[in-house]
């Protein structure tokens, strides 16, 4: 995992409105040990075409890059030196919106995924829970906005991941996760 900030092609706040309103968020269903859940914050999937993407029986199809979106891949790209065909975008909209902890290990990302993760709007804390090992505490890291945390090799082979609810009132966040689906 690395965190840092990123040279971003705008202010951050401006970003996040831009984003909320630009984008068509929605709110999908899941399934989660057989019941189906609506997901406790709104997202939307960008990609190349034919880029497809299914988690939790829910089956995603690109939407086409917007003007937006290509410029935030880009400075992502720059700043970790790879390159993405897609994005999953989560909105939370306050400190109610949430999402439990998983990890990204669906087989169109490959063995050792590079998940790149953008923050926009609100600090969140990300917390990162050992698969395997139970008695290691939970690791939280706090996201600030025009932050960019990489997770790759096997993170998502030995760690869980998740933003927890919060009883805080919260403004908007918006984060991207780009990837590279194959």
């Amino acid at each position: 995992m690395l965190l840092r900030q990123l040279a971003l092609p705008g202010p951050a706040e401006a970003l996040l409105q831009q984003l909320i309103e630009q984008i068509a968020w929605r709110q999908e269903e899941i399934e989660l040990w057989g019941k189906r859940y609506l997901q406790p914050r709104l997202i939307a999937w960008h990609g190349d075409v034919g880029r497809s993407y299914r988690y939790s029986g829910l089956a995603l199809e690109p939407q086409p890059w917007t003007p937006l979106l290509q410029a935030l891949r880009h400075a992502v790209e720059t700043a970790c030196g790879d390159v993405f065909n897609s994005v999953l975008l989560n909105y939370y909209r306050n400190g109610r919106d949430s999402m439990g902890m998983h990890s990204d290990d669906e087989p169109e990302l490959g063995e050792q995924p590079l998940i790149a993760s953008l923050s926009l709007g609100e600090p969140r804390n990300l917390i990162f829970k050992h698969k395997r090992i139970s008695t290691l505490a939970p690791v939280q890291v706090p996201l600030p906005s025009g932050s960019l945390l990489l997770m790759k090799g096997d993170t998502q082979r030995y760690w869980k991941h998740g933003i927890a609810k919060s009883n805080r009132p919260l403004g908007p966040r918006v984060n991207l996760t780009f990837r590279q689906i194959l």
